[in-house]
């Protein structure tokens, strides 16, 4: 077939030349569709699994993307119809049964973020870019210049070398089912940053207790659930955070969020004096979130962060949309889908400045180079960020990690960086329905991943193809023995991913494959193909 002969040319030249950062023409106009949707949801023996949930299910308001449906079938447009991830189906078993242990550890635990001198390398080298880099010319870096140190303190706030905030902060989470689970191939993190009058007092001070404060309302309102806080002098905040009537302390940050009853909360400090748009499932116009993709590090003590950065992922809040704007442009995608099935989506932007979603958001990222430096994603390699951080039905205002940020009950009320204590120990959240998310996902998909390529997980968890009651039951108090692989797991997925780092093939696909995996991932699909699923799974959270 042609398109056969196309996909093979440009895989051959991305592999032969180096990535073009000025061009803004999609080899593979779809590069939104990940590689996940591809699945094979029934196997030989007729037993269906149902990995899609992960994503696509039914919405919190205010995100309109109702695509529930989409585990029913195969609902590509027609230049979709062939799957362009042709990674998936390289056979990497020889190579990788040939990367020596020592040699691939001492690779991944390598810090290729921090200079020698313990700064910023790609903030440095983008301080005067190379004419490669600068998409529009002008002889500077128009985009994120990368600016967390990974200096974190108790309470989880990334710090400067002078002691100072660079206005980050991490938080632990319970990663998604699946794909971000650790022994699917990467380690991974995310900071957020909240504007400056939401880190200031009202009188324009730099304030870390108006800064905790705001972050705490910022959880309040992704969550829609009331969250627990250290005592906090309501009058200081300028606010009654647990709307008891009183400025006192509070210990608590009351949800409540019914403005056409007079109901609303409002922000600390000079945010709040400022009367900063807020709304419930929204984050505030300048919200940033930094999020680092990793190698696996296992070490003697388990299963660590490794140095070495696949990626850095960038998304900042350039508009606030009201809930409107979000219905509106939901609607129109959902008519555009419906009246044109096979035109695809466009995207706008480039690889220096980020490309926009269409929900207020904008995203940019780097990715490792041949020789295991960090780059600016291309234009391609960044659209495929931006499939997932849109119109899907599982996000809360385009994003995935905050909403299942760890609570009170965690240590440091979540509020911390992996570095500083892993995800060992941390137990199953509880869904909507009783059950545990983890322990649903596996029994509804059978699997570890959306592959069913993770032989070891499956052998270790499920008893043909079921979780037993044992299993279940341990995993609700621990999820790190389910979601963190063996070492010698760890050592192939990371030498699997090299290979692609050193074919600088993202755009055929990122995911750390060993075998192909032709047995669970079409080649190619038709139109409105059902998937086999007829049970539609309900999502992890209350639909309200």
């Amino acid at each position: 077939m042609l398109r056969i002969s196309i996909l093979a040319l440009l895989s051959m030249t991305t592999m032969a030349g180096a990535v073009d950062l000025k061009t803004t023409v999609l080899d593979n106009p779809t590069a939104y569709i990940p590689p996940q949707c591809y699945t094979k949801t029934e196997d030989a023996a007729g037993e269906v699994h149902n990995p899609c949930q992960t994503c696509h299910t039914y919405p919190r308001h205010p995100n309109y993307v109702r695509d529930a449906d989409l585990q029913t079938e195969y609902a590509f447009p027609g230049p979709a119809l062939e799957n362009p991830w042709r990674n998936l189906f390289v056979d990497r078993r020889a190579e990788v049964a040939a990367t020596d242990s020592a040699e691939i550890r001492a690779y991944v635990r390598q810090d290729n973020y921090h200079d020698a001198e313990g700064g910023i390398a790609l903030a440095a080298k983008l301080a005067d870019p190379p004419a490669a880099w600068d998409a529009n010319g002008n002889g500077e870096w128009d985009g994120y210049i990368p600016d967390v140190q990974f200096a974190f303190d108790d309470e989880g706030f990334d710090r400067r070398p002078d002691g100072g905030l660079t206005g980050w902060r991490a938080f632990a989470y319970q990663p998604l089912p699946g794909t971000f689970w650790p022994t699917n191939g990467s380690t991974d993190d995310v900071m957020i940053r909240l504007p400056e009058a939401f880190r200031q007092s009202a009188d324009g001070v730099e304030d870390v207790v108006t800064y905790k404060t705001n972050l705490a309302i910022v959880q309040a309102l992704i969550t829609r659930a009331d969250v627990a806080i250290e005592p906090t002098d309501e009058a200081a905040m300028g606010v009654d955070l647990d709307r008891d009537g009183v400025m006192g302390q509070a210990e608590v940050v009351k949800f409540a969020f019914a403005p056409l009853d007079g109901i609303t909360m409002h922000w600390a400090g000079r945010a709040g004096a400022e009367d900063a748009q807020l709304a419930a499932g929204l984050y505030p116009k300048g919200t940033e979130f930094v999020h680092s993709v990793r190698y696996i590090n296992p070490m003697l003590e388990g299963i660590e962060l490794a140095a070495r950065l696949k990626e850095l992922r960038y998304m900042v809040k350039t508009d606030w949309e009201s809930y409107a704007d979000l219905e509106e442009t939901a609607l129109a995608e959902l008519k555009e889908d419906s009246a044109f099935p096979d035109r695809t989506k466009q995207f706008f932007g480039s690889s220096e400045t980020g490309v926009p979603n269409t929900f207020g958001w904008r995203l940019q990222g780097f990715i490792e180079d041949a020789t295991g430096d960090l780059r600016p994603q291309s234009f391609e390699e960044t659209v495929f960020c931006v499939g997932c951080h849109g119109t899907l039905g599982v996000n809360d205002d385009s994003t995935f990690a905050f909403a299942r940020k760890l609570g009170k009950e965690a240590y440091r009320s979540g509020w911390y960086h992996w570095t500083q204590k892993g995800l060992a120990g941390t137990p199953d959240r509880v869904r909507a329905d009783g059950s545990g998310d983890y322990a649903h996902y596996l029994r509804t998909n059978g699997a570890g991943d959306e592959f069913r390529a993770n032989a070891e997980l499956i052998e270790d968890w499920l008893e043909a193809g079921k979780l037993p009651p044992g299993k279940e039951a341990a995993l609700a108090e621990d999820i790190g023995p389910l979601i963190l692989p063996s070492p010698e797991r760890a050592d192939a997925l990371n030498a699997a991913y090299r290979m692609i780092v050193r074919d600088q093939s993202f755009t055929q696909g990122r995911d750390a494959t060993v075998a192909p995996v032709d047995g669970s991932v079409w080649r190619e699909v038709e139109q409105d193909q059902p998937t086999g699923i007829e049970e539609i799974a309900q999502p992890w959270y209350k639909r309200r």
